[in-house]
């Protein structure tokens, strides 16, 4: 592929959007009507803003969905100690909640535009951020460009390139060097990222570490905590989390393999979309299982199979009820790469997981090698393991100490990414200080802002 070809595959790019524009808003409604777009903020996806812009500078933060927004929290936190604004936008319903729950009025919050010109045109031209921000393996070749002609510098924090998508932009590298080569900055996950982003083109690239390892602990409410402890009180339980279409009905059957062993079992299931709980507590019940929904019920019944974790922002409560964490998306046969097995690992959980984590690879490498994690091959596997682990609580908490330990090598990474950041976001700070006080003044450091930090 030829750099000449990679011109003229953006331009078909940037005037198929053009021309797609005016048909995608029948597609937003079918996803509003499926819950999976907010049909009120429809404007925002097409780069209408619903709040006013703040006066000064303005960094645009961007996180795809739960675990991003997550990972950005401390980050937000620390340039608002600086009286920089940020508007944060997500791509899902849930992240725009957990938003709202963690940063209040700190942030203003929109959903990203779609990656069509005009939508990112309408975005930036109203918000004119400063600087922009991406997480993860947000590669939108339209708002890179859009970005690049406004010369508004773009860094990419907490990096990562799965094998597929690397395998995939290198077979069109020109294409992808003439998109990575506009990132001012490429903050990676590990070694392995970094090495895979500087091969399609990005410059500068420096290896930070997870930033979701640098998240707080996932915090509960202690009053709920000791109640739901009360209501399973000497139960054996395990949890299938994160999980995807088809491991749920995975963890139903594991559940009444086991139930001849442990007639008492109690399975948590929580699945990555709470809206599919409606159907899972319907497939349920098909199969003779008696079913307790944590918004319906709140605590689990002493008869009850299995506890439906349908809310958002409990992982820390779900987590906390089971010493026994099967991670999803790691076994489902149409989504695969795995979920994030940091939560579990910080609160004393044995790991389990499919094989299918490329998504987490890192983490999961480091997790694996120390015996931190054990991957289960199939739905049979799972159910000897997880019998085994509730037989033998000294290998379930050998598990559990392991996974806490790699975590805690693995700290620091918030602190490395905000290095990478403060060329780009002190000059921000500087402004902030002229607008107020009319002088140049003393410039103001960042690393030292408590309200920042963890």
């Amino acid at each position: 592929m030829s750099e000449r070809w990679a011109r003229t595959a953006m331009q078909a790019y940037r005037w198929v959007g053009v021309a797609a524009y005016p048909l995608v808003g029948t597609y937003i409604r079918v996803r509003a009507s499926q819950g999976k777009e907010q049909a009120s903020r429809r404007g925002e996806r097409f780069g209408h803003a619903s709040m006013p812009r703040p006066s000064g500078p303005l960094v645009w933060v961007h996180a795809a969905s739960l675990g991003e927004t997550s990972a950005v929290i401390a980050l937000i936190r620390r340039l608002k100690a600086a009286n920089v604004n940020v508007v944060l936008t997500t791509g899902t319903v849930t992240s725009a909640i957990m938003a709202k729950e963690r940063l209040g009025d700190l942030i203003i919050h929109q959903y990203v535009p779609l990656d069509l010109k005009p939508a990112v045109s309408r975005f930036l031209g109203y918000w004119r951020p400063d600087l922009a921000i991406f997480a993860e393996s947000e590669i939108w070749p339209m708002t890179i460009l859009e970005l690049a002609s406004r010369r508004i510098p773009q860094v990419l924090i907490n990096g990562r390139m799965s094998d597929r998508s690397f395998a995939r932009w290198h077979k069109r590298l020109p294409l992808a060097e003439s998109l990575f080569e506009n990132f001012a900055a490429v903050a990676a996950q590990s070694e392995v990222d970094a090495q895979r982003f500087s091969a399609l083109g990005a410059r500068p690239v420096v290896t930070t570490g997870n930033l979701k390892v640098d998240v707080p602990v996932p915090a509960v409410d202690p009053g709920v905590a000791e109640q739901i402890g009360q209501s399973i009180k000497n139960r054996p339980v395990w949890a299938a989390i994160s999980t995807h279409e088809g491991e749920e009905v995975m963890a139903g059957r594991v559940h009444r393999a086991l139930k001849s062993k442990w007639p008492n079992l109690l399975t948590v299931v929580v699945p990555r979309h709470p809206d599919r709980s409606p159907e899972l507590h319907k497939a349920f019940e098909a199969n003779g299982l008696k079913v307790a929904t944590r918004s319906q019920s709140g605590f689990p019944p002493p008869d009850t199979d299995i506890f439906l974790g349908d809310t958002i922002g409990e992982m820390g409560l779900y987590l906390r009820m089971a010493p026994i964490a099967f991670v999803g998306r790691s076994l489902a046969v149409k989504a695969k790469g795995g979920q994030n097995p940091l939560e579990p690992a910080v609160l004393d959980t044995a790991i389990l997981t499919g094989p299918n984590i490329s998504n987490f690879e890192d983490p999961y490498r480091r997790l694996i090698e120390n015996k931190g994690a054990r991957i289960v091959s199939d739905e049979k596997e799972l159910a000897k393991i997880v019998h085994m682990l509730l037989s033998k609580p000294e290998a379930r908490s050998m598990i559990a100490r392991s996974a806490m330990r790699v975590v805690s090598d693995m700290e620091g990474a918030f602190e490395r990414t905000w290095q990478t950041l403060r060329p780009y976001v002190n000059p921000l700070v500087v402004s902030v200080g002229l607008n107020e006080t009319g002088d140049r003044g003393a410039p103001m450091e960042l690393d030292g802002l408590a309200d920042g930090n963890r």
